[in-house]
C-alpha cells in the first residue's frame, strides 16, 4: 500500500507541489511588507530600488535553490557559504594566476564545487554521517582550503565583459545575473513540478524507507541533490565575483543561514517532503525586500539580524501552526 502512494506521489503533482510550495502565507506577508515600506520611504516603489533588490538577492537566489532541494529530502547544508568561497578562489587563481581563460577556470571552480557536495553525499549516505555532521565538516574544510589557494589573499580584476555580467542592464531592465538566476529558478521548478525523478524527492522526504520500497534509489537521488547544492553555490560565487570583480577568501560569511532562512520562510518544512521552488522565490523576496527597506529606513545592521531573526522564527512558528491544524 505504502508503495502505491509514492509512486502516486511520482505521477502526479500534490498541493505541496503547487508552484507557490504552500507559501501563500508568506506571499501575503510580503505583499503587506512592501505596502508597509512603501508608505515608510518614498523610495521603495522607485523603479530603480526595484531592480537593486533584483541585483541584490541572485546570490542568495541561486543557493536558495539548491537549499530547497537538500531540505525537501530531509536534509542541511551547512556548507554553501563556505563552497561558494572555495568556488571563487579557485576561478580566481586559474584565471589570474594560473593565466587561463575564464572559460576554463569557471568549469574548474564548478567542478570543485561538485566534489565538495559529492565528498557530503557519500558521507552522509555510505558512512551514514548526519547531513547537519557531514557538512559542518566541508564549511570548515572548504573554507580552509579557499584560505590556502592565496594564503587568505584577494584576487582584484577580471576581464571586463565579465564584471559587466552584474551591471549592463538588458533592454534596459536586467542584468545577465539576474537572468541566470531566474533560469535557474525556472529550470529547478520545471524539474520538481513537472519531472518524476524530481518528485522522487517529496517521496524521500516523506519517507526514505518507503520510497526506498517503491523502487527509488534513495542513496542515488540523496548524492545528486547534495552535488546539485554545491554546484549551485559554486555558481553563486561567480555570481558574486562578477558584482565585487576581485574574490576573496572571507567571502560568503553566514550565507548559509540566510540561504536556509529564505527556503523556511517560503514554506518548506525542515522535516523534509514539503514545499517548493516558488516559495523560496518568495522567501528570498522577503529577506531582499527586508534588508532594502531596513536600509532605506536607516536601522543600524545589528538591529536587522535581529529583526530577521524574529522574521524567521515567526516563519517556522507558522508553519508547524499549518500543520497541527490540518
Amino acid at each position: 500500500m505504502a508503495t502505491v502512494d509514492v509512486k502516486e506521489a511520482a505521477r502526479k503533482p500534490q498541493g505541496s507541489m503547487s508552484w507557490l510550495g504552500g507559501a501563500t502565507g508568506p506571499l501575503i506577508g510580503l505583499i503587506l511588507l512592501c505596502l508597509f515600506l512603501a508608505f515608510a520611504s518614498d523610495k521603495f516603489l522607485s523603479v530603480r530600488n526595484g531592480l537593486n533588490i533584483l541585483d541584490q538577492i541572485t546570490v542568495i537566489g541561486i543557493m536558495a535553490v539548491g537549499m530547497t532541494y537538500v531540505i525537501l529530502i530531509g536534509g542541511i547544508d551547512l556548507s554553501v557559504g563556505s563552497v561558494l568561497a572555495l568556488s571563487m578562489m579557485i576561478m580566481g587563481w586559474v584565471a589570474n594566476v594560473a593565466g587561463y581563460p575564464m572559460g576554463v577556470a569557471i568549469p574548474v571552480a564548478l567542478l570543485a564545487s561538485a566534489v565538495c557536495g559529492l565528498i557530503v553525499g557519500i558521507l552522509v549516505t555510505r558512512f551514514k554521517v548526519p547531513a547537519f555532521i557531514a557538512t559542518l565538516a566541508m564549511m570548515s574544510a572548504a573554507r580552509g582550503v579557499a584560505n590556502m589557494i592565496t594564503d587568505g589573499q584577494q584576487i582584484v580584476g577580471f576581464p571586463e565583459w565579465f564584471m559587466m555580467l552584474a551591471i549592463d542592464r538588458h533592454f534596459g531592465i536586467l542584468t545577465a545575473t539576474v537572468f541566470l538566476m531566474l533560469i535557474v529558478l525556472l529550470v529547478s521548478w520545471l524539474f520538481l513540478q513537472f519531472r518524476a525523478e524530481g518528485r522522487m524527492l517529496y517521496a524521500i522526504g516523506g519517507n526514505p524507507e518507503v520510497a526506498r520500497l517503491a523502487g527509488i534509489n534513495v542513496q542515488l537521488v540523496t548524492i545528486g541533490v547534495y552535488v546539485f547544492c554545491a554546484v549551485l553555490a559554486g555558481l553563486a560565487g561567480i555570481v558574486l565575483a562578477a558584482r565585487l570583480d576581485s574574490v576573496q577568501p572571507s567571502s560568503g560569511l553566514g550565507y548559509e543561514l540566510d540561504t536556509i532562512a529564505a527556503v523556511v520562510i517560503g514554506g518548506t518544512s525542515l522535516s523534509g517532503g514539503a514545499g517548493g521552488i516558488g516559495g523560496t522565490l518568495i522567501g528570498v523576496l522577503i529577506i531582499g525586500v527586508l534588508r532594502n527597506g531596513l536600509n532605506l529606513l536607516n536601522v543600524s545592521p545589528f538591529l536587522q539580524q535581529v529583526i530577521i531573526g524574529v522574521v524567521i522564527v515567526l516563519a517556522v512558528g507558522a508553519e508547524t501552526l499549518r500543520r497541527k491544524t490540518r
